[in-house]
């Protein structure tokens, strides 16, 4: 969980619950709400300059034989304390290692 004096509580949180659950081979996670604070749901949670919007990158093979929609499931699941406290939005890119290699290195 975040720490209490972090200056980015949500994101550390993120981080915390994706790492303990998926073990990722890598987890990139990008803040994106500033693109977001001119909407009025996010000038209404203090101008959208907090933790609303992120894009994550999750490299897992805890992925391996699910679907597309059952990743962003679990991730969504995960996640869903930071849901309720104000988190808006994620976009979500889940693969598994081998996804990311044959993309890299195609037959």
């Amino acid at each position: 969980m975040a720490t209490a004096n972090s200056d980015q509580p949500v994101e550390d949180a993120i981080r915390s619950k994706l790492m303990s659950l998926l073990r990722p081979s890598e987890l990139v996670i990008t803040n994106d709400s500033y693109q977001h604070r001119h909407h009025a749901p996010m000038r209404a949670q203090g101008g959208g300059s907090g933790e609303t919007h992120f894009s994550v990158k999750v490299v897992s093979d805890a992925f391996a034989g699910k679907s597309s929609m059952q990743r962003h499931r679990m991730i969504y699941a995960a996640l869903a304390e930071e849901f309720e406290q104000g988190l808006h939005a994620l976009s979500l890119n889940t693969k598994t290692l081998r996804e990311v290699e044959n993309i890299q290195n195609p037959s």
